[in-house]
Parts: C-alpha cells; structure tokens; sequence
C-alpha cells in the first residue's frame, strides 16, 4: 500500500496566526486530533496536535520551580485555556515536521512515525499540503487487508 491509498485528502489546516482556542475547537469539533500549520504562501511550518494543546495547560518545570504555589489549586488550572486562548498556533505547534509522499509506502511511514514517537504526518506534494495519514489509519488499513475486516 501507499501512502496516497489511505491518506485522508481533505486536510483541515491553520495559519500560524490562529488563535490557541480557535485550534482546540477545530480539533474538538471535527474530532481530530491534530491540523497541519500553514504559512501565508500555504508552506507547512508546523504541526498542532491535541498532545501540543494539552502541554499548554501544565506548566514549563522552570515556572513550576520558581512558582510552585501557583500551580497547587488544580481546579484552578483547569481554567488554564482561558487564560491562553488568543496564544496564536506559532507559540505552541511543532516545529520539527516530518512530511511523506503520497508515493512512499504506508510502512515507511508507520516506521517514521514509531521512530519519531508521532501520531500523524502531513503528506506533501510539489510543497503543498495534499493530504494526512495517522497511525490509525494505517493500522486500521493493515489490519483491514490482512484479516479481511470490513
């Protein structure tokens, strides 16, 4: 199988100047767990997933040292979200994006995945964004083949 067999074609994606909140509605709202970061020239610069959201809630050891009364009441820092929700996408994504080919194959890119410790890459063509794949949609596709599931 390749990559462009089970990618998802239809990318949901952001600018890196979406706001924190608009991206965790995104996500929630189209129960995904992760959007490619584009660029005004639709360059992917980044990736936010629901593990880069999360993060954004608990706090860098460096404040937690220095501060450590301030992260006590952990009712409190449920409401954490609030507080960062017009930090735009370029302050929390992944920088570090590992793009595949609609050519190369699905294994190729579970091997990147496992390897990277990733749940999904963007999938990229002549520079532009064309589609996603996730370690759920290859295991899905394997298993699938291989068992002859439905």
């Amino acid at each position: 199988m390749r990559v462009a067999d089970i990618m998802e074609k239809n990318v949901i994606t952001v600018t890196k100047d979406t706001p924190y909140e608009e991206v965790a509605k995104i996500l929630y709202e189209h129960n995904i767990s992760g959007v490619p970061v584009l660029d005004e020239g639709e360059k992917i610069v980044g990736i936010v997933s629901e593990k880069d959201i999360y993060r954004v809630l608990y706090p860098y050891y460096k404040s937690y040292y220095e501060h450590p009364e301030s992260y006590t009441d952990l009712e409190e820092r449920e409401c954490k979200a609030s507080e960062i929700k017009d930090h735009r996408a370029e302050v929390f994504m992944s920088k570090n994006v590992v793009p595949i080919k609609p050519e190369d194959p699905v294994m190729l890119a579970g091997s990147i995945m496992l390897a990277k410790n990733i749940s999904r890459l963007p999938v990229v063509e002549s520079g532009k964004v064309v589609g996603i794949i996730s370690r759920k949609m290859i295991y899905r596709a394997i298993l699938k083949r291989c068992f002859d599931f439905k």
